[in-house]
């Protein structure tokens, strides 16, 4: 009987004498070395192994008889028992002859390393990491296993942990039969993580599904924290399409607190092999990854994901001692690879106060009563449809996970144990939320919205929400083409799952607004500022150069996000137009900004790009989108400069542009202007020499045709884009575009709101319609009705 196998000898034909997770580090080792991606050798016991091992004494008869009279809905009577039978085993000795092979396969290694080497000891079951069967975590794992009498024990309670409390359940809810799955035990080679890094991996977005991206987490030491979700990890997103040109694909960044790392113990036995300490402070603040350290994951990522012809989900870790980046394993993705061609879309209808908020996890929304869990020992009070909310949680938990309408967890980050449960369950999630088990009052009626981008949130009460059903499938033609408006990066992923024909306004306001909140001029002048203001600019920079870095940085990610969401399609981005007041209230706004009594008319848009007041805070957001356009190589990101009042406004704007870099036509880059003020249609032919086109912007052009202030609720009966006067100078501004050759489209909330006006400019002959993401399905289907 072979009861050892080593990596090298195995592949993903293999599983049923393995495991998935075995063979497909055989497979990686056979076939993709020579390509570059680093797999830790070692070898595997086999399932015949196993089977032996439940043979001797008796104990398969036990397991059985044990397992045929227990109720699985009777949590305490499950976790009895299954106590009782990992006791049974660690008890039982080994096969004198499985114990001999394991001994002469570790000194085999021993004795081509040179040393006493340091083991990982992983499970891996005949039916874990299968496409229709992978709850990650199923089976235990040890580390930091040095000497054959520990290495082992270590097997032993691998073999074990196949009768935890969550595999059980597992194995009944799925409908396998506990006797026909057997368990491999890996036994690999350490990497040095607890002196460097570790985390997870995906290729693709694992919220949306979407498959251009590589997602990785990281946080310092072993990645078990990662998994377990007991620490928050940063996040990272490298774009495959610039990846594979080429470029610094890099195109976004979270840093998280990883307040924890897990390190090897003094020990090396299985029980007591690693320990917890916190990270220094000034770690905490740095990415655990360099841009290099990512490209280079990402680049085993995709050739990985090319050799399977599937999504992954893989760990790696960087070894602190040699600086190398390691794969630890990798195994299908198996939740947003597999979704339909009819997704649920939440929408919430109001808000309430905020009790908590963290990273969300799906893109839904749940309702119930807040059951605060502190240990495992409370589980049976969790009712269905309640929200469980818990420090973290871990694999025993997924039996009363199950039930629960939403989950809520204080630590963890999107990869952890809870979000890769819930994902799976289908149940909202929010991870990492602080300290939502002190906040959330027990037994309170709440919300849990992830249907809000990245974070997601607790709000008091239940609050109204609607659900849509969104179809991706192929849409009808018809002869405008319909973009889409997009504020907020964090959406853009899901957004692009959407029918579409690329973004005809990307807003740079939100951005600036939410994810950097500084003033571009407070960050140039960060060291002149009082002390106040630069501990709070300085809190908010954390993990990146200075000030001005952060600002260029943060800005550069949210355009690359949607650049890369929307790729190879056209992506408008509109420069920054916020008013005076709008400005002030960002950290160090209220030195810089003048007060105005109308801002709305005031000092905005293309007016301030060239002015000594903010021209240098205009070359910020240039050398961002430059950054985006070269080094990330998303060159589909083209230029809007917003409210330009007159041709000399429009000149000394392009002219700021040019010398930054930006020049019209340079490197295929165009620029279009906003056609938003009376002005603009009236000298139609004069802008237009200037610019590649006109996106119609139908709020400003309505208020200022008819006078009416679109903020005040005193006229806003008023303000209406159907008004004649406004769709004359629409219709005037489409037929000058038309006569000149250039590009017109609109981004205004006209089309989005009045079916009938997107009909009309469709029958005028306007190249793109800008919508709302909520609205394009809607509009699409309604204007080919008309147009049949």
């Amino acid at each position: 009987m072979d009861y050892i196998a080593r990596f090298q000898e195995l592949s993903m034909q293999d599983v049923d004498k393995v495991g998935g997770k075995n063979a497909s580090l055989g497979e990686m080792i056979r076939n993709l070395a020579g390509k570059g991606v680093r797999v830790p050798g070692g070898f595997a016991t086999t399932a015949d192994a196993f089977r032996e091992f439940l043979a001797h004494e008796g104990l398969a008869e036990r397991i059985a008889a044990k397992l045929e009279a227990l109720d699985y809905e009777d949590v305490t009577a499950l976790a009895r028992a299954g106590r009782e039978i990992r006791g049974w085993m660690i008890d039982t000795p080994l096969p004198e002859a499985l114990e001999a092979a394991i001994r002469t396969a570790h000194e085999a290694m021993r004795r081509e390393a040179g040393e006493d080497l340091l083991f990982a000891v992983r499970s891996s079951a005949t039916a874990e990491d299968l496409p229709d069967a992978s709850f990650a975590g199923q089976q235990e794992t040890y580390l930091n296993i040095r000497g054959a009498d520990n290495l082992l024990d270590a097997v032993k309670r691998c073999f074990a942990s196949l009768y935890n409390d969550r595999a059980i359940a597992y194995r009944v809810h799925h409908g396998f039969a506990h006797e026909v799955v057997a368990l491999s035990a890996g036994i690999q080679r350490m990497v040095r993580s607890d002196r460097g890094a570790a985390g997870v991996m995906f290729t693709l977005d694992t919220e949306s599904g979407f498959r251009d991206v590589v997602f990785i987490n990281a946080a310092y030491g072993l990645g078990e924290t990662v998994v377990q979700g007991s620490v928050n990890p940063d996040e990272y997103y490298v774009h495959k399409p610039g990846l594979a040109a080429g470029k610094r694909a890099v195109v976004r960044r979270k840093l998280g607190d990883k307040a924890i790392r897990m390190v090897f113990a003094e020990e090396s036995m299985a029980e007591r092999s690693t320990r917890v300490e916190p990270v220094p402070e000034a770690d905490r603040h740095r990415f655990a990854l360099s841009d290099d350290e990512l490209l280079e994951l990402s680049r085993y990522a995709v050739v990985i994901e090319e050799h399977y012809g599937r999504p992954m989900d893989i760990e790696w870790g960087r070894d602190g001692i040699d600086g190398k980046l390691y794969i630890l394993q990798a195994r299908p993705e198996t939740v947003r690879s597999r979704a339909g061609q009819v997704e649920t879309r939440y929408q919430l209808l109001e808000r309430g106060p905020v009790l908590a908020r963290g990273r969300a996890i799906g893109a839904k929304i749940g309702q119930g009563r807040a059951r605060i869990i502190r240990s495992a020992a409370q589980m049976h009070e969790v009712q269905p449809g309640d929200v469980l909310i818990t420090e973290m949680t871990d694999p025993d938990w997924e039996p009363v996970m199950k039930r629960a309408g939403a989950i809520v967890t204080d630590r963890g980050g999107r990869t952890c144990h809870a979000a890769i449960v819930a994902r799976e369950l289908g149940v909202p999630a929010v991870v990492g939320a602080g300290d939502a088990t002190r906040t959330v009052p027990e037994g309170t009626e709440v919300t849990v919205s992830c249907a809000e981008g990245e974070d997601g949130h607790v709000y008091e009460g239940r609050l109204k929400f609607e659900k849509a059903e969104i179809s991706m499938q192929a849409m009808p033609e018809i002869p405008v083409k319909v973009m889409m408006n997009v504020g907020n990066p964090e959406q853009a992923f899901h957004f692009a799952g959407l029918p579409n024909e690329g973004v005809g306004l990307a807003r740079l306001e939100f951005i600036i607004n939410t994810t950097i909140g500084v003033h571009p001029n407070a960050a140039l002048d960060f060291d002149r500022l009082p002390e106040d203001l630069r501990r709070e600019i300085a809190a908010k920079a954390q993990g990146y150069g200075d000030a001005v870095d952060f600002y260029v940085e943060k800005l550069a990610e949210g355009i690359a996000t949607i650049a890369a969401a929307f790729w190879p399609k056209r992506v408008i981005v509109r420069l920054s137009d916020f008013k005076s007041n709008e400005y002030a209230n960002l950290t160090g706004g209220r030195l810089y900004e003048p007060e105005e009594e109308n801002p709305m008319l005031g000092f905005r848009g293309a007016g301030r790009y060239a002015s000594p007041r903010f021209r240098r805070a205009f070359e910020l957001e240039c050398r961002a989108v430059r950054r985006v356009r070269e080094d990330m190589g998303l060159t589909n990101v083209e230029i809007m400069l917003p409210f330009v009042r007159t041709l000399e406004d429009a000149d000394a704007a392009l002219a700021v542009l040019a010398e930054m870099g930006l020049e019209r036509g340079k490197d295929g880059l165009k620029v279009v202007m906003m056609c938003e003020i009376p002005a603009n249609v009236l000298l139609a032919d004069a802008f237009l020499e200037r610019f590649d086109g006109y996106s119609i912007g139908s709020n400003d052009l309505t208020q200022l045709t008819l006078g009416v202030d679109r903020d005040s609720s005193l006229v806003a009966a008023a303000f209406d884009e159907r008004n004649p006067a406004v769709k004359r100078l629409l219709a005037e501004a489409i037929a000058a575009c038309k006569r000149n050759g250039k590009y017109v489209g609109i981004c205004g909330q006209g089309p989005s709101d009045h079916p009938d006006l997107a009909q009309w400019l469709m029958e005028q002959g306007i190249d793109s319609l800008s919508l709302n993401p909520d609205t394009v399905v809607s509009t699409w289907l309604r204007l080919a009705e008309k147009k049949g």
